[in-house]
């Protein structure tokens, strides 16, 4: 079994900025960490088991018209906390929304994070900053083990740092275009592939598991890789999990464009936003 332990990163703050020294989480007692969605009698430290969000979703985009994002790699949309039967809930505290995520992380002295995120972590149909603010407040408000109440001389907004930071982590953990390409998966606009040739080449980066892949028609767009958390969501340990949902690509058949590079002034259609899934 692989298992992902995402490494905290502790942030030097500027100067200038008054907030203080990065202290972090509270510390999770490895005795007391349940596996989320696993457990068998209610959890007494909410700050370190995921409920009722205890199903982690890593999701990422293959956006081609508009192309978005290098030729040779995903994109992130983010990380999403699901209910462990495949449901989930969504702008789960409104007094901790955000709308500048730069501003922020810039306070925060994330400026490597911030840096990456401008490369991997786009929009197709709004500004990035405004697709960020979406995650956060959409999904990001509703993991219930980085509340602010669970950690240590907490200073505001660092909850939504070490958001970020986590799913890039984690991101940079699930090299996608790497795996279907080690696997003679490659972008193509004459080659198809079936929906078995997908999956075995993920299960190498996701521990056997299947995961989750979306298509529009017959093309690829999207994948969800599943996690149940030991700990809270950031210092954690992402253990990879089966999908609750099911793909929504055929069989066989599947269309795995070429990033076109001169489509990138397009503007698309498709939101950004979460679709329901059949």
């Amino acid at each position: 079994m692989h298992f992902y332990t995402p490494k905290s990163v502790l942030v030097a703050l500027a100067a200038v900025n008054t907030i203080g020294a990065y202290a972090g989480l509270t510390t999770c007692s490895s005795s007391s960490e349940v596996l989320s969605c696993h457990n068998t009698t209610e959890a007494s430290d909410l700050c370190c088991f995921n409920y009722p969000g205890g199903s982690l979703l890593q999701v990422q985009f293959w956006d081609t018209d508009p192309s978005i994002g290098p030729s040779d790699s995903w994109t992130i949309h983010g990380l999403w906390p699901d209910y462990c039967d495949g449901d989930y809930g969504e702008d789960c505290d409104s007094s901790r929304e955000v709308s500048d995520v730069e501003t922020i992380l810039k306070n925060q002295g994330r400026t490597e994070l911030l840096e990456y995120m401008e490369t991997y972590w786009l929009s197709d149909d709004e500004s990035s900053n405004e697709f960020w603010a979406h995650e956060w407040n959409t999904h990001g408000t509703c993991i219930n083990t980085i509340d602010p109440s669970c950690y240590t001389d907490y200073y505001e907004n660092e909850e939504v740092g070490d958001f970020f930071q986590e799913v890039v982590d984690l991101f940079k953990s699930l090299d996608t275009y790497t795996a279907l390409s080690d696997a003679g998966i490659t972008p193509s606009n004459d080659k198809t592939y079936t929906l078995k040739e997908f999956q075995s080449a993920l299960g190498d980066i996701h521990g056997g598991y299947e995961v989750t892949l979306l298509c529009d028609d017959d093309t690829v767009y999207e994948l969800e890789y599943y996690f149940n958390v030991y700990g809270n969501a950031v210092d954690g340990t992402y253990e990879p999990a089966a999908p609750l949902s099911d793909s929504s690509c055929p069989s066989s058949g599947i269309k795995y464009p070429l990033k076109d590079s001169s489509s990138k002034s397009k503007r698309a259609t498709r939101s950004h936003s979460r679709r329901r899934r059949q």
